[in-house]
């Protein structure tokens, strides 16, 4: 048996396995990459080499540019300007603002980055806004695959693209070259969506829709009664109280008043300075005319009329925040006594309330029991790194309520930072593209913005290990030459016809696989055919490369084309055929683009 036969057995059982999609796209992929060293279709090295090629590490290192922007807030800041800006009563400005918004964020951070980002924002808008989750979803992702022909870092499929025109000796497509193509695919998108979108669409709601946590803070301070009782006074630099040891803070005088905690105004969270300072804030619970009374004897800042919101910027900010947690059965902290204002054994958070079965049980000491609940009040970091505890079940995940709830938080500059120089060095092409994301990715972990166990976690290893072990199969093709037969067959389909029938056949191609399969890997199987198919024309592969990475970010036809379209199935109530209806049609605009108006821009 020749080594085309096995490359082709090879090809067909990995399409297979990937429709049946009874095993994970990892295992199947790296089953191919095993196979074609099992048969010494390829050596070793050779079937072994994509998990290391400069496009897979380049391609891993976005997923850790866009945790770094998701984690600072600079989405969430993005889409409550969204909402802001959205208005209640146009549906087309709604779609414009929404289709733009997530069109921009996957050019620089990939589809699923921005999707994942904007789809709870477009939720919830959804919802404030009384209108169908389904009617925004879809066009949420939809245009989101149009977006990541904007630029190169919008799909690994662009970036697998750049690398092959490299290799075919035409040299990488640039950062912006891409734009060329994207623009009119984004605004023949739009325009298809507003004008045809809502009769396409259903109008109904997912049951699973993720929870808003725009107002987190606000509920948090309702729930647990912080608003009653509680006053908070800023330190003023005429206090007596500066320079002074907390311990020192006396209320003797004030039998109705008791100690909750005091705040580094710095910083946030509990005073680990030795001495009080000026800005520093004093948590107080009790009677109104007591803390009024102690809030002038001791010259601190105290405004009762505006509490509740003064309370909720202390407490839930950039710099600190709440969390709630739950005494589980067995737990080593039942029997524990703890009363409100209590500073944790760590010494980084505060307990701010307790409650038992709902009910609030004061400020005196409490023995835990299951089921008991606590209010904490600490400095991010802190909650990120002390309620990874099996003593204790997180009800909402700090990271998740700070991802949504604080825009712009802590080291967002620094990741807009980041972000500019990746794009300007991308885009001007000093530096290769691997190396660009290596130090992008760096940086987010020199500069503060991302742990490394978080950018490990940030990474999508499925994509990465897909697209470095389906690799070594377009190495196969073109070795053993089954991409020339290939390209051969093809070409003989079309017959005289032109490279347009060959740009009209390679896009059905990529298409009707990429609906069945990822596009990742339909990009990776199909673009050492377009190559060789072109070379057998004797026409230049750059215009029908391109064509292949319109082709692949085509796949609007069923829930499991993209990841993407998936993650909106459930929120927005979607059956399986409710795809097909507004991809057609998008499906034919991507065609249209990809066979006429991609050779107008690189010539034959």
């Amino acid at each position: 048996m020749s080594d085309i036969t096995i490359t082709a057995i090879i090809i067909i059982g990995a399409v297979v396995l990937f429709v049946w999609n009874r095993l994970p796209v990892v295992v199947v992929a790296m089953a191919t990459a095993l196979a074609l060293y099992a048969t010494d279709v390829l050596s070793l090295d050779d079937a072994l080499s994509g998990l290391g090629d400069p496009a897979v590490i380049f391609i891993a290192t976005l997923f850790v540019v866009s945790a770094g922007l998701e984690a600072t807030g600079v989405t969430t800041w993005a889409g409550q300007l969204l909402i802001a800006k959205a208005g209640m009563d146009s549906r087309t400005r709604l779609l414009v603002l929404t289709m733009l918004l997530v069109s921009f964020l996957t050019a620089l951070i990939s589809v699923n980055g921005a999707v994942a980002a904007l789809l709870p924002v477009v939720v919830v808008m959804a919802v404030r806004l009384k209108r169908a989750p389904s009617q925004l979803l879809m066009p949420l992702v939809f245009s989101a695959h149009a977006g990541s022909m904007l630029a190169l870092t919008g799909t690994p499929v662009n970036v697998l693209v750049s690398n092959a025109a490299l290799e075919a000796g035409l040299g990488r497509f640039g950062f912006f070259e891409f734009t060329l193509v994207g623009v009119p695919l984004l605004i023949g998108t739009m325009v298809i969506i507003i004008v045809f979108g809502e009769r396409l669409l259903p109008h109904r709601g997912g049951p699973t829709i993720p929870s808003d946590f725009s107002k987190h803070a606000q509920t948090l301070v309702e729930q647990y009664g912080l608003s009653s009782g509680m006053f908070q006074m800023r330190v003023r630099g005429s206090s007596s109280l500066i320079g002074n040891s907390p311990a020192s803070l006396d209320l003797s005088e004030f039998a109705n008043l008791q100690f909750v905690s005091i705040q580094a105004g710095d910083e946030g969270g509990p005073l680990r300075r030795p001495a009080i300072a000026e800005g520093d804030y004093i948590i107080l619970r009790g009677d109104a005319d007591s803390a009024a009374a102690f809030a002038a004897g001791k010259h601190l800042a105290f405004r009762q009329e505006s509490i509740t919101a003064d309370l909720q910027e202390t407490l839930f900010n950039r710099e600190s925040g709440l969390a709630e947690v739950i005494i589980p059965p067995r737990s080593g902290m039942i029997g524990a006594s703890v009363f409100p204002g209590m500073i944790t054994e760590s010494g980084d958070l505060i307990i701010m309330a307790v409650q038992r079965q709902g009910a609030d049980i004061g400020p005196d000491r409490v023995m835990l029991q299951a089921g008991d609940t606590l209010l904490l009040q600490g400095t991010w970091k802190a909650l990120d790194l002390h309620l990874n505890d099996p003593d204790v079940l997180v009800v909402n995940s700090p990271d998740l309520v700070r991802r949504q709830a604080i825009p712009l938080g802590a080291g967002a500059k620094q990741a807009i930072a980041i972000l500019v120089i990746m794009v300007i060095l991308l885009a001007t092409g000093l530096v290769p593209p691997a190396i660009v994301g290596i130090l992008a990715a760096g940086a987010m972990i020199l500069a503060g913005v991302l742990t490394v166990d978080q950018s490990f976690r940030a990474i999508h290893w499925t994509t990465v290990i897909l697209v470095g072990a389906m690799m070594p199969l377009s190495t196969a093709m073109d070795q053993t030459g089954a991409a020339g037969v290939m390209a051969e067959t093809l070409v003989a389909l079309v017959g005289d016809a032109g490279p347009y029938a060959l740009l009209a056949g390679l896009f059905l191609l990529t298409a009707i696989l990429g609906q069945l399969i990822s596009n990742t890997a339909t990009a990776l199987i199909v673009i050492p055919i377009a190559v060789a198919a072109a070379n057998s024309i004797g026409v230049s592969p750059r215009p029908v490369l391109m064509s292949v990475a319109v082709a692949a970010a085509a796949a609007f036809l069923t829930p499991i084309a993209t990841p993407t379209n998936l993650m909106v199935m459930a929120p927005g109530g979607y059956k399986f055929g409710d795809y097909w209806k507004l991809g057609l049609p998008l499906l034919l605009w991507f065609f249209v683009i990809a066979t006429f108006y991609v050779p107008l821009i690189w010539r034959f």
